[in-house]
């Protein structure tokens, strides 16, 4: 799991900031919250401090009672300064909402806060999701601030088109969902941890299911979330995933190849048929120890079934 530092800037969609910092901790990431002065007037430090279990830092000049450690770390056994303690220990530094205001500090180097700060002193991944009026968003200004920090190679989170703040206005600068700037911030931290760009990877998940008859089957109790889970995870990290499943019926993940397959048999060739290609083979599928030695072409009728007995 990760250490995210939460830069949070004044705007009206600072309460999503609130819903972020909880599904982060709750995938078990390690939160840290930074508030300029004008998020205060949006949003209290106390609620963030009740998701995350830390205290929130948005005086520079104040002292942090963690000492710069993120929660489940230990304390440092010194008094450092805290905005470079915390931008050294941090994995990913996240600014959402950015407000224009904010962007155009960060762009500019300037340092008058405890987020603008620790951001110029963080040697980790940083990114910021803009959030703003959409007239504020496609000034000139805005855009060639944007353009500066992707240039640094901060990752911007695009804002999303929908209702503004502003009463019946419509256009491009609403804060994406905080499920999504979860997923950004995870995809920034396995691209800075490693690529697999290039790696074929072939995974089997499920259960394979051996016909009794046309209805019947006797098989393995496999959902294939375990698969599942390693196909999306590689596929985040780059790689070529190619997925044979054997009777799932759970959506898989986004960008990777599925390939569905019913008995032992058909999960067999279909694994022989991918092998050659692939570098990484992963076989999590839960195949049937059993087959019967005959399968009925049709359904056996209740009558017949009494004192049947299955040879395997």
């Amino acid at each position: 799991m990760a250490r995210i530092l939460l830069g949070v800037s004044g705007g009206i969609a600072a309460y999503k900031a609130l819903e972020l910092a909880r599904l982060a901790t709750l995938a078990g990431h390690g939160v840290r919250v930074l508030m300029t002065p004008a998020a205060q007037r949006f949003v209290g430090p106390a609620s963030f401090e009740g998701i995350v279990g830390a205290p929130v830092l948005a005086d520079e000049f104040g002292r942090d009672p963690l000492r710069g450690a993120f929660p489940g770390d230990p304390l440092p056994n010194h008094d450092p300064i805290g905005h470079l303690e915390l931008a050294a220990n941090a994995d990913v530094y996240l600014v959402a909402p950015a407000s224009a205001n904010t962007i155009a500090k960060l762009a500019a180097g300037i340092a008058d806060s405890m987020l603008t700060t620790s951001f110029l002193a963080c040697p980790a991944p940083r990114a910021v999701a803009p959030a703003m009026n959409d007239r504020m968003y496609a000034d000139a200004a805005t855009q060639a601030n944007l353009a500066t920090l992707r240039e640094r190679d901060v990752r911007v989170i695009e804002p999303e088109e929908g209702a503004l703040a502003s009463r019946g206005e419509r256009g491009v600068g609403r804060l994406p969902p905080p499920d999504r700037l979860l997923a950004e911030v995870e995809a920034l931290l396995h691209a800075a941890r490693g690529t697999w760009d290039g790696l074929r990877v072939l995974l089997t998940a499920g259960g394979t299911r051996e016909p009794i008859d046309s209805v019947r089957f006797i098989g393995n109790r496999s959902s294939g979330r375990m698969g599942l889970a390693l196909a999306e995870h590689g596929a985040r990290r780059g790689a070529q995933v190619t997925l044979v499943a054997a009777n799932v019926s759970l959506e898989g993940p986004a960008g990777v190849r599925r390939v569905d397959v019913t008995t032992a048999d058909e999960l067999a060739a279909a694994v022989r048929e991918e092998f050659p290609g692939c570098h990484v083979l992963l076989m999590a599928a839960a195949v049937a120890d059993f087959r019967p030695a005959r399968a009925e072409p049709g359904k056996i009728s209740r009558e017949e079934s009494r004192g049947l007995e299955l040879r395997l």
